[in-house]
């Protein structure tokens, strides 16, 4: 067995269908009194219902977070935290409101809780990502970290079997980059394939019967795991290119990691063939890349940039932001390599055998 560090993140999770009536009683246990609630425009009803669980404990709540937090509503927020003279943040929905929520903690050193709605992962990383000038940045610091994640499966019940499909996918890209991360490790392989695996087979029952609690409880756990395992390695190009083209073209999150997936797979493929069959075995298939690709044809995701809205022009800009300051990465990266794979995805091509 080779050498490895592994680093285990101290983060509280409450996992149970009804378990988000208990978050006074986890901002209580954090001595928090005065908390602002987080939530997009579109997660308005929950994060209301959310600051009413919360009673005289909740001191204001900012329904304004946005994909890809840009710089200005991360400040925003910032502001009103201050102003509040907030001790505490709890962020409620997908990535968005999370990404929010991490801007507070990072600027103003405030205990975060997540309460996530979607699959994103984002509640077990401490990665944050804040977009400035059509350029999104990330990095890691461990003050924004969320002190304590509460799971309800019953706040997924409601997400769109569209938008289930892809925060599906999202999570499983966490999966499949931790495996052949550069620093991974046992451990966070382990959590990875059999996130892969969960996430495989809840998310077409989601789509089935998204009333399915059962399925949406088994696609919570797979993210979960998804996310502490990219929580605890590096990333690679997969999310690069999804960084450069979300915070650049303000494509949809979760559905550029859908698309992006199998095609990333398909560059690394000869350069991590264990990474490889541990995804492959996950999926019930032969053959990784392939195997992601119909997985997401399966769900009815979608499988070309061009439908989310890139332009063929585009490519060429997004491979050269693509190769600035490049992840590490299994295959090495480069210009050429990076167009086809742009290519390909733009047009959804089915990745050839591995």
């Amino acid at each position: 067995m080779r050498d490895f560090i592994y680093d285990t993140l101290p983060i509280r999770v409450v996992f149970g269908p009804g378990q988000v009536s208990q978050i006074a009683v986890e901002a209580a246990r954090l001595g928090l009194g005065r908390v602002l609630v987080l939530s997009t425009p579109g997660q308005r009803a929950l994060g209301q219902r959310v600051t009413h669980l919360l009673g005289a404990r909740a001191v204001g709540f900012h329904a304004y977070a946005k994909m890809h937090v840009p710089i200005e509503v991360g400040a925003a927020a910032v502001g009103e935290a201050r102003t509040l003279k907030a001790d505490g943040a709890v962020a409620v929905g997908g990535g968005s409101a999370i990404g929010l929520g991490k801007i507070i903690a990072r600027d103003l050193g405030l205990p975060l809780l997540a309460v996530p709605t979607t699959y994103s992962g984002s509640e077990m990383t401490a990665i944050w990502g804040q977009t400035e000038a059509g350029v999104k940045t990330t990095a890691r610091d461990p003050k924004v970290l969320p002190r304590t994640v509460i799971y309800d499966p019953e706040l997924t019940m409601a997400l769109p079997r569209a938008t289930s499909a892809t925060s599906g996918m999202n999570a499983v890209a966490h999966a499949v980059e931790a495996l052949y991360a550069a620093d991974a490790n046992p451990i966070t392989s382990i959590m990875a394939e059999q996130s892969i695996a969960a996430l495989a087979q809840s998310l077409p029952r989601i789509v089935a019967d998204p009333n399915n609690i059962g399925a949406r409880g088994d696609a919570l756990y797979g993210a979960w795991l998804a996310g502490v395992a990219l929580g605890a390695v590096g990333m690679a190009l997969h999310h690069k290119l999804c960084h450069t083209l979300g915070g650049a073209f303000n494509l949809p999150h979760a559905e550029v990691h859908t698309v992006i997936l199998p095609h990333a797979a398909a560059y690394n493929a000869a350069a991590a063939p264990e990474a490889m069959a541990r995804i492959a075995a996950a999926l019930g298939t032969s053959d990784a890349p392939q195997g992601l690709f119909d997985l997401a044809r399966r769900l009815g995701a979608p499988t070309s940039l061009a439908a989310l809205g890139l332009k063929d022009t585009d490519l060429d800009h997004a491979a050269d932001l693509a190769i600035a300051n490049p992840y590490a990465n299994p295959a090495v990266v480069t210009r050429a390599g990076i167009c086809g794979l742009l290519d390909d995805a733009y047009h959804g091509r089915r990745p050839a055998e591995a």
